[in-house]
């Protein structure tokens, strides 16, 4: 009688389910999960740590690929941000990308003013798709007004993923520290095959000219570079040549004929 007394007074009392546990006595607890997420509040520290920028890097990817998986052929457009609508280059930019547009291209630029809004805004009153990735800068904010799709980076190592991954080639204008780093990665990836078939064209022969006679007459000349490295880039002041190098490559990379397209010295791995 007084164990089924004391089993009854044990089974009195109040009962939770918590997902699959079960939960009742001193275990037991009034509020909700939903509650205590919605209603947390405390050190806001953790936003500021190394495993929630994990979390912030991956969405950055994971925006990028759902946002322009399904692009069609690109190229990355990339020139100053301070290049003024009454420069000559402000003119040539929105002929390229009017010209890219025109080609069955997508352009792709960082977003911003200068050389940016001129190949965004060619490409946009051509017809075609204009793109613009941002990046968090303390002195440029927003993407210019031509930018059909746009997406905003808080790093720039996401960014310039997207910048290549989407795009079939590049057309490097005049620019500074942005425009050069960006073409020295491309240079770099296409030297070290991580991607193949894949044009990079400078636009503005005497803009270029010191930096090309530089890495020709020291790099190549110390040999920390190879003859045939010189042969990754083309050098023109024409619009519809650097159109036509882009336009060229895409058709060879359709092409299926030996030696077109793409190429790998191992079988194709998921990864």
């Amino acid at each position: 009688m007084g164990m089924t007394d004391e089993n009854d007074d044990r089974a009195d009392g109040p009962e939770k389910q918590r997902g699959r546990m079960v939960m009742r006595r001193s275990q037991f607890q009034s509020s909700t999960t939903d509650q205590r997420l919605l209603d947390s509040r405390g050190p806001t520290d953790w936003v500021h740590t190394d495993p929630w920028r994990v979390m912030r890097i991956q969405s950055e990817f994971i925006e990028g690929f759902g946002g322009l998986a399904e692009l069609g052929p690109a190229i990355s457009v990339f020139g100053s941000a301070r290049t003024k609508p009454d420069d000559p280059f402000y003119t040539k930019a929105e002929e390229i990308g009017r010209g890219l547009a025109e080609a069955g291209f997508a352009v792709i630029t960082g977003g911003g003013p200068g050389v940016m809004e001129a190949a965004n805004k060619g490409a946009l009153e051509a017809g075609g798709v204009s793109v613009g990735l941002g990046i968090e800068l303390p002195f440029e904010t927003g993407l210019n007004t031509y930018v059909d799709v746009g997406l905003n980076f808080r790093y720039f190592f996401a960014r310039k993923t997207m910048f290549v991954k989407y795009a079939q080639g590049f057309v490097v204008l005049p620019g500074g520290f942005g425009t050069f780093d960006e073409l020295f990665e491309a240079l770099t990836l296409v030297q070290t095959q991580k991607v193949t078939s894949f044009p990079i064209v400078l636009v503005g022969t005497a803009y270029w000219a010191g930096l090309i006679d530089w890495v020709r007459q020291t790099v190549l000349a110390d040999g920390n570079v190879s003859e045939h490295d010189l042969d990754m880039f083309w050098v023109t002041d024409d619009v519809d040549e650097a159109v036509d190098v882009m336009a060229t490559a895409q058709d060879r990379r359709q092409s299926p004929a030996p030696g077109a397209g793409e190429k790998f010295d191992e079988p194709h791995r998921p990864d």
